[in-house]
């Protein structure tokens, strides 16, 4: 197998004028504290569950992250799929699953209502209850 040569030159983007970019393309709560707390008062306001939202977003993402390490390490690093490495993807999806009740509370939902508009979507976007790559590639407008 052949390495491939790195790149003698960098990139034409200016790492500096990008983290200018960056910059001025951040929203205003995402840079500034004070106007974090308005806005998470604001959503509070209009009903959000922000502390659960939070909680949630947060969660699942670093729970999911932890499942889809074990997967690499089974998959591309040759780590055994063995009992304990099973079991330790069931402990991560049990993570997984408090932080979605989190979620559901945030909501005001619950396991069951999430599973119907779920199974509602999936039936909807493919009408022969099977996947089809067509109906994943080319969905209607709406289909998320």
């Amino acid at each position: 197998m052949k390495l491939r040569q790195l790149p003698k030159t960098m990139s034409e983007i200016d790492p500096v004028k990008y983290i200018d970019f960056v910059d001025q393309t951040t929203s205003q709560p995402s840079k500034n504290v004070q106007t974090l707390k308005e806005r998470i008062d604001e959503l509070g306001g209009d009903g959000a569950d922000v502390s659960h939202l939070i909680t949630a977003a947060f969660g699942l993402t670093a729970e999911a992250g932890e499942f889809a390490e074990v997967v690499k390490k089974i998959v591309l690093q040759g780590k055994p799929y063995n009992e304990e490495n099973v079991f330790h993807m069931k402990r991560e999806l049990g993570d997984i699953m408090w932080y979605m009740a989190q979620a559901c509370m945030a909501l005001d939902t619950s396991f069951a209502e999430i599973l119907e508009i779920n199974y509602q979507k999936l039936s909807a976007r493919y009408p022969e209850g099977a996947f089809d790559v067509h109906y994943s590639e080319n969905r209607k407008e709406g289909d998320v």
